[in-house]
């Protein structure tokens, strides 16, 4: 069963780098162990940092990327664990129409690679 829903669009603007983006608006995700989570308006994200090898960003890297913004922020504010961000991320990703399969993948990379960004920004 799909868990959670996004409530507000995802809008952002590409900045200069052409690598990372920054919200026009506030967006919020209604997840069902997690609440309601508020991305703020400025925020920046990179989206899903997946390594740029090419079969990984033909499989995952142009999809989710509302959850990737989501799964950012949370980890940027620290505001639950590292473990439970990462369970908002599947969430959000299957909430997006993601396929199964995809969403799996996507969320083994954030388990497995996750770590060392876990609070930075």
């Amino acid at each position: 069963a799909v868990m959670g829903r996004f409530l507000t669009p995802l809008r952002a603007e590409l900045q200069q780098d052409r690598k990372s983006w920054v919200l026009l608006d506030s967006f919020q995700y209604l997840d069902d162990d997690e609440g309601l989570i508020t991305v703020k308006a400025g925020f920046k994200t990179d989206f899903a940092s997946v390594p740029r090898l090419p079969l990984t960003f033909a499989l995952v890297g142009s999809y989710g990327h509302a959850a990737a913004a989501l799964h950012d922020w949370l980890y940027a504010t620290r505001q639950i664990s590292r473990k439970r961000a990462d369970r908002v991320f599947l969430n959000a990703l299957r909430s997006s129409g993601i396929a199964r399969w995809r969403a799996w993948i996507m969320w083994s990379g954030v388990r497995l690679g996750g770590r060392w960004r876990y609070g930075q920004r």
